[in-house]
């Protein structure tokens, strides 16, 4: 039997964390807080000043740049089922970077990509490409809107 619960975990300072979550063989930097009913699965590195809300799921291969912002239900998934169903070989899965500064709304699924540096990513997208140009970006699949008004 599996147990949830935190294992194995590499804390920056000043990390908040709510219970219950299943956190095991990962890394949060500085700052971070992390919502209740969160799963951070092995190898995944949070860095700074980042929240993850409540019920979000980053699975392996994932890297969170610093200063970002998971909304509520957020789910990355690393197997695209390339072969028409789930890999069951850890070495099929892909990674996924999200680079600083990236907000992504609640309920928004990430495939295995990159997105670089001041993205905002709106509610219930799902993102299936890299996102290389900084900006809004929302929909199925999530597509460029605007860039962000400072």
């Amino acid at each position: 039997m599996y147990k949830t619960g935190i294992r194995d975990v590499v804390f920056g300072e000043n990390v908040k964390i709510i219970e219950p979550c299943n956190l095991y063989e990962c890394t949060i930097g500085n700052n971070c807080f992390i919502g209740p009913f969160v799963e951070i699965q092995k190898g995944v590195v949070i860095r700074t000043d980042c929240k993850i809300q409540s019920h979000s799921f980053i699975c392996e291969l994932v890297t969170i740049g610093n200063n970002c912002f998971i909304g509520h239900g957020v789910m990355f998934v690393n197997d695209l089922f390339s072969n028409g169903k789930p890999a069951g070989d850890s070495k099929f899965w892909k990674p996924t970077n999200i680079g600083n500064n990236v907000s992504i709304g609640s309920n928004a699924t990430i495939l295995a990509i990159n997105i670089c540096n001041d993205v905002v990513i709106g509610a219930g997208s799902v993102v299936t490409k890299n996102i290389s140009k900084p900006g809004i970006y929302a929909g199925n699949p999530a597509k460029f809107l605007r860039t962000v008004d400072r």
